[in-house]
């Protein structure tokens, strides 16, 4: 079976077809940082209209480096969460391919295309793990028992640790992505070098706040005369990165241990990051636990990873119906109104 994945979630505008396994065939990505760079961050109604724009090359490519559409068997398309507007030019893309095709198709949460993207690695995916799902807009933790069967653990009580990353970059004066700017700026810095704190630190509970992180690298650039030294640059993103990468695997680790879970996945933008995914590594290890780190093209919005998802459920049955519409917000484990229900599949 071979499933077109469509991606419009938020600025990223990508495509891309796995077959049996599931297996990435093709995978085509087209970012709109240059169209947001000069705002310091997503702009809505310029998202929107430039999905609009590539939408059909973007597709086009996928299609046609995996053979065509005579060799796709169903269409898989996020429907939520996100930016509307951005949402609804995948959608409805998709409704009129999966209608002008006859394909079967199905409408996909983005968090659960995030998780997905664990299946696409050679290593196959150990159940129960907990899964760290980190980008701008979600900060959270999941109990994953098998596919479609998720459990929140916690999340973020205000801002998204890739919110953080982008926040304070333009405060900085390091421009959008936030998060890879960061991480490029804090290469030979010293994490320890800046004093910043660690939101809940407390592994009671699994949620997270990261305002105060914000609200603390506010005043110590204000300290230091409101424009940070370019000396002092690498120290305090390798310290900022490090109070994200510290508090984020320290709960996913506790977590893991307190459901007796095989490990940890990562998973999500921010996941791309070269210090939570080192120190994540680091950490289970030292837990003997497993975890599974995506590459970082997985990390980042992609079609793969909601064509992967797609396999699994139009592999069950599942089908969406056509009055279905992008929501804005989407309870990763809420599938009401999408089109049949089926029962969570779990991986022999």
């Amino acid at each position: 079976m071979r499933v077109l994945g469509i991606e419009s979630s938020c600025d990223d505008t990508a495509a891309a077809v796995v077959e049996d396994g599931p297996r990435i065939v093709s995978n085509v990505i087209h970012a709109q940082h240059d169209n947001h760079a000069p705002f310091g961050g997503v702009v809505p109604e310029i998202a929107s209209r430039e999905h609009i724009n590539r939408i059909i090359d973007i597709v086009g490519r996928a299609v046609g480096e995996a053979g065509g559409l005579k060799t796709l068997d169903g269409i898989a398309v996020t429907r939520g969460p996100g930016l509307i507007g951005s949402l609804l030019v995948g959608m409805q893309f998709a409704k009129g391919l999966a209608l002008a095709t006859g394909l079967p198709w199905v409408g996909i949460n983005h968090l659960e295309g995030h998780l997905c993207a664990a299946l696409l690695a050679e290593e196959p995916v150990k159940y129960p793990h907990v899964a760290l799902v980190v980008s701008g807009g979600h900060s959270h933790l999941y109990l994953v028992r098998g596919f479609g069967d998720y459990q929140v653990l916690g999340g973020t009580r205000d801002d998204a640790a890739g919110e953080a990353f982008d926040k304070v970059s333009k405060l900085i004066g390091l421009g959008y992505p936030g998060g890879q700017r960061i991480d490029e700026a804090a290469k030979g810095g010293d994490g320890n070098a800046v004093k910043l704190p660690r939101g809940m630190p407390s592994t009671k509970n699994f949620d997270f706040s990261f305002s105060g992180l914000k609200t603390a690298a506010s005043q110590y650039v204000k300290s230091r005369g409101g424009n940070l030294p370019v000396d002092e640059r690498a120290d305090f993103c390798a310290s900022l990165q490090e109070a994200i990468a510290d508090i984020l695997t320290k709960k996913a680790v506790a977590a893991a241990r307190k459901y007796d879970a095989a490990g940890v996945v990562l998973a999500g933008g921010v996941a791309a990051n070269s210090r939570l995914r080192e120190l994540l590594a680091e950490r289970c290890g030292r837990a003997r636990l497993w975890s599974l780190i995506p590459p970082r093209e997985l990390c980042t919005d992609n079609g793969a990873m909601i064509a992967a998802a797609g396999w699994m459920r139009l592999g069950a049955g599942e089908r969406t119906a056509w009055r279905t519409s992008a929501v804005s917000r989407w309870r990763l484990g809420d599938q009401s109104a999408i089109g049949v229900r089926v029962k969570p599949w779990r991986q022999p």
